[in-house]
């Protein structure tokens, strides 16, 4: 190690990975506007969030915990231009309260680490 190897750290910090939680949080976040599909969820966190990351283990757990506790549903719905259908997800009705503030605590974190 060298002396430029912890500037150049901080400049570009190695991307942060999701936690269960912390990936239940941003899933519900994501999905009260609108429904969405796996693939789409890590690519927005990627995009909209460049140094955060959600692997596919953590991201279907967090759904399965979702599905599970009757907090979103999904259905197989086939897009124009892909070959074959994707599984949706949208928040239960009854759940759009607690996925409010579930979406909440997901926004605290980020401006937390932003600010």
């Amino acid at each position: 190690m060298k002396l430029e190897d912890i500037y150049h750290f901080f400049e570009n910090p190695p991307p942060t990975y999701l936690c269960q939680e912390l990936a239940v949080c941003y899933i519900m976040y994501i999905l009260i506007p609108s429904e969405s599909y796996g693939t789409e969820l890590i690519q927005r966190l990627e995009t909209e969030y460049p140094t955060y990351r959600l692997s596919d283990t953590v991201l279907y757990s967090a759904i399965k915990f979702l599905e599970d506790q009757k907090a979103i549903t999904g259905y197989w719905k086939k897009l124009e231009g892909r070959g074959r259908p994707r599984r949706m997800y949208q928040v239960s009705p009854e759940w759009q309260f607690k996925a409010q503030d579930l979406a909440r605590l997901w926004q605290q974190y980020i401006s937390g680490r932003t600010s």
